[in-house]
C-alpha cells in the first residue's frame, strides 16, 4: 500500500472559470495551463460542505474525450489530499452523463459505500481533440447537476483562490483494469476503485423497460434498426444493451467505438452533424434507397438523442410530448400513472398539448437540467425535455439518450405487438402523424448562430429587450416585414420562480408571444467554449388536421423572416446564415 502525504500548492485566480448551465467549458489548451484544472477543482470543493469531502464517495469519469484520462489522474491526487474516502472510476474513465447520475444513485460498493457526488469530464455535444474542447461538471448526491448556488459559489471562489491540495507520492492509478487500489495518507486508507462502465447503468434500463418486448421488435424480420454513437462514450453502452440484450445485428451500430477525439467529427446528433445516420436513413443529399425503419444517434456523452424513421426526423419537442402521451401503456415504470411533465422554456408547446389533454402537472423551466431536478426530488415530474435533443425522466437526475432511444423502441413495440407475425407494421412517421391528428402540430424550428462575437450577441439582446417597451410599435414593424403574421400579444425575458425552493432565475431568454400561439425566442447560450452562440427559437402552432403536413420551414417562413429583420440578426452579427438550422 502506497503512502501519501499532502503538498499545498500557492495559486492565484485564473479568469474565466464561471460555470455555464453544465459546468466549465473550454478549449484543451486553456485548461492544460499550469493551475487552470486544479483552481476549478479546489474551488468546487471548497464550495462544498465539509461532510461532502470529507470521509466521501466521489465519482469521477467522463466522455472518453482527449485529456480526460490527464484530468482523471489529477483528481484523483486532489481528492486525496481534500479528505475523500474513495473515488470510483468507470474502466478506461469512460461513464456516460447519464450512467455517472445512475451510479451515484444507484451503485453500491462492496464495502456499503454510496456516492455522495461526481466530476464529470465532459464538453458534451462539443469537438474534442487537442485543439478542440473540455469540460467539467460537478453533480450533486442525486446524480443531477449542481444547484446555481452551488455553482455560483464555485466561480466566487475561482476569484479568490490562493492554495490547492494535492497528494504527493500517490502513484498514477491504471484505469484500465476493473479493481480496487488502496493506498494511505494523513486523513487514512484512499481507496480507487475502477468498476464496469455499463454493468449499473444497463441493470438500472432493464428494471424500466419490457426488454422482452422491445427484442421482438428488433428481431422481427419487419424491423430494421441503427444506431450512431458518433464516436462518443454512448459506444461504450450500444453493443452492451442493443446487440447482447435486445439482439439487433452488430451491423446496425454505427461509429460505436468511443474516441478522444470523436473520430474528427461534431458529436451532435441533428441533421447537420450526424450525416452518416441521416443518409442511410433515406434523409440528406445522398440517402440510401432502402433505408431502416428506425434510427437513432447520441452525442459525446450520451445525454442527448435524434429520433429518426425511415425518411422521417422526430423533432425533439414532438419526441418529448409523444413520449408523454404513449408512456403509462408503452413503459412498465410509468405503468401506474404520470406525476406531471416539464420542459425548457424554448421547447416547443407540444407538451403542454399533451398535459392538458391527460390532465397532468406541468411545468415550463429554464434551460438547464438542474431545473427539472429540483421537479423530480419533489415528486412532481415523470417525464421532461428540451429542444436541444434532451430527453429523460425521473429515474435519474440528467437527460438520457439512450432511454429516450429504448422509450421510442418501447412505443413502437407496443404498437405493433399484434402486427409483427402479420399485418402493417406502425412506423415512427405513422406515430407522430397520428399524435399531429390527436393534439395539433407545433411547426418548430431553431437557427443556431455559433462563435458570434460576445458583445455584438449582447447587444443584439439589449435591442430585443428595448422593443419590448412598445408592443404597438413591435407590431407596426412586423406588418412592414410581413402582413400575414399574427400580432405580438405580449413580449418579456422570462423569469423562473422554482415552486420547490423559490429561487428565481432570472435573464433565461427574449420571448415575442403572438395572438395565434407563434412564439420567437431568443437566448445566449452557455454549451459554447468561445465567443457566442445565439439561439434563435420559432413556433407556429397548428390544429387544423387538414394543415399539418406541410413543409416546416414553408409554414414558417413567414416567421423566419420577421424574426431575422425584427432582431436585426445579420445588422448585429455579420451573419446572413445561421451555422446550423435544426
Amino acid at each position: 500500500m502506497a503512502n501519501f502525504t499532502v503538498n499545498r500548492v500557492e495559486t492565484s485566480p485564473i479568469e474565466g472559470q464561471k460555470p455555464g448551465t453544465s459546468g466549465l467549458r473550454k478549449k484543451v489548451k486553456v485548461f492544460t495551463q499550469p493551475h487552470y484544472l486544479h483552481n476549478f477543482v479546489q474551488s468546487t470543493f471548497n464550495a462544498l460542505s465539509a461532510e461532502k469531502v470529507k470521509g466521501s464517495t466521489l465519482v469521477v469519469s467522463g466522455d472518453g474525450r482527449y485529456y480526460s484520462k490527464d484530468a482523471i489522474q489529477i483528481i484523483i491526487k486532489m481528492a486525496a489530499a481534500n479528505g475523500v474516502r474513495r473515488v470510483w472510476v468507470g474502466q478506461n474513465g469512460l461513464l456516460s452523463t447519464p450512467a455517472v447520475s445512475a451510479v451515484v444513485r444507484e451503485r453500491v460498493g462492496a464495502d456499503g459505500s454510496k456516492a455522495n457526488g461526481a466530476f464529470i469530464l465532459t464538453a458534451s455535444h462539443n469537438p474534442g481533440g487537442p485543439n478542440e474542447d473540455f469540460g467539467i461538471k460537478y453533480n450533486m448526491g442525486n446524480g443531477g447537476p449542481a444547484p446555481e448556488g452551488i455553482t455560483d459559489q464555485i466561480f466566487e471562489n475561482t476569484k479568490t483562490i490562493k492554495e490547492y491540495f494535492i497528494a504527493e507520492g500517490l502513484p498514477d492509478v491504471d484505469i484500465s483494469a476493473i479493481g480496487v487500489s488502496n493506498f494511505s495518507g494523513p486523513d487514512g486508507q484512499f481507496d480507487v476503485d475502477v468498476f464496469d462502465s455499463s454493468s449499473d447503468y444497463v441493470k438500472l434500463m432493464k428494471s424500466i423497460f419490457d426488454f422482452q418486448s422491445i427484442q421482438k421488435l428488433i428481431t422481427s424480420p419487419k424491423f430494421s434498426f441503427c444506431y450512431d454513437a458518433l464516436h462518443g462514450v454512448a459506444g461504450a453502452y450500444a453493443k452492451r444493451i442493443f446487440v447482447e440484450e435486445l439482439g439487433a445485428s452488430e451491423s446496425s451500430l454505427l461509429n460505436c467505438v468511443p474516441k478522444e477525439d470523436f473520430g474528427g467529427g461534431h458529436p451532435d446528433p441533428n441533421l447537420t452533424y450526424a450525416k452518416e445516420l441521416v443518409a442511410r436513413m433515406g434523409l440528406g443529399k445522398n440517402p440510401d434507397s432502402n433505408p431502416p425503419e428506425f434510427g437513432a444517434a447520441a452525442d459525446g456523452d450520451a445525454d442527448r438523442n435524434m429520433i429518426l424513421g425511415k425518411r422521417f426526423f422526430v423533432t425533439p419537442s414532438d419526441s418529448v410530448a409523444i413520449i408523454a402521451a404513449n408512456a403509462v401503456q408503452s413503459i412498465p415504470y410509468f405503468s401506474s400513472g404520470l406525476k406531471g411533465v416539464a420542459r425548457s422554456m424554448p421547447t416547443s408547446a407540444a407538451l403542454d398539448v399533451v398535459a392538458k389533454s391527460l390532465n397532468l402537472k406541468f411545468f415550463e423551466v429554464p434551460t438547464g437540467w438542474k431545473f427539472f431536478g429540483n421537479l423530480m426530488d419533489a415528486g412532481l415530474c415523470s417525464v421532461c425535455g428540451e429542444e436541444s435533443f434532451g430527453t429523460g425522466s425521473d429515474h435519474i437526475r440528467e437527460k438520457d439518450g439512450i432511454w429516450a432511444v429504448l422509450a421510442w423502441l418501447s412505443i413502437l413495440a407496443h404498437k405493433n405487438q399484434d402486427n409483427l407475425n402479420g399485418g402493417t407494421l406502425v412506423t415512427v412517421e405513422d406515430i407522430v402523424k397520428q399524435h399531429w391528428a390527436t393534439f395539433g402540430r407545433h411547426y418548430y424550428t431553431r437557427y443556431d448562430y455559433e462563435n458570434v462575437d460576445a458583445g455584438a450577441a449582447k447587444e443584439l439582446m439589449a435591442h430585443l429587450v428595448k422593443l419590448q417597451s412598445s408592443i404597438s410599435g413591435v407590431n407596426e414593424t412586423i406588418k412592414g416585414i410581413r402582413s400575414d403574421v399574427a400580432n405580438v400579444a405580449s413580449a418579456d425575458e422570462f423569469e423562473y420562480k422554482d415552486p420547490v425552493d423559490g429561487s428565481i432565475s432570472k435573464h433565461q431568454g427574449i420571448r415575442y408571444l403572438f395572438e395565434d400561439g407563434s412564439r420567437l425566442v431568443f437566448r445566449l447560450s452557455g454549451t459554447g467554449s468561445e465567443g457566442a452562440t445565439i439561439r434563435l427559437y420559432i413556433e407556429q402552432y397548428e390544429k387544423d388536421s387538414s394543415k399539418t403536413g406541410r413543409d416546416s420551414q414553408e409554414a414558417l417562413a413567414p416567421l423566419v423572416e420577421v424574426a431575422l429583420k425584427l432582431s436585426k440578426m445579420q445588422e448585429f452579427t455579420g451573419r446572413s446564415a445561421p451555422t446550423v438550422i435544426t
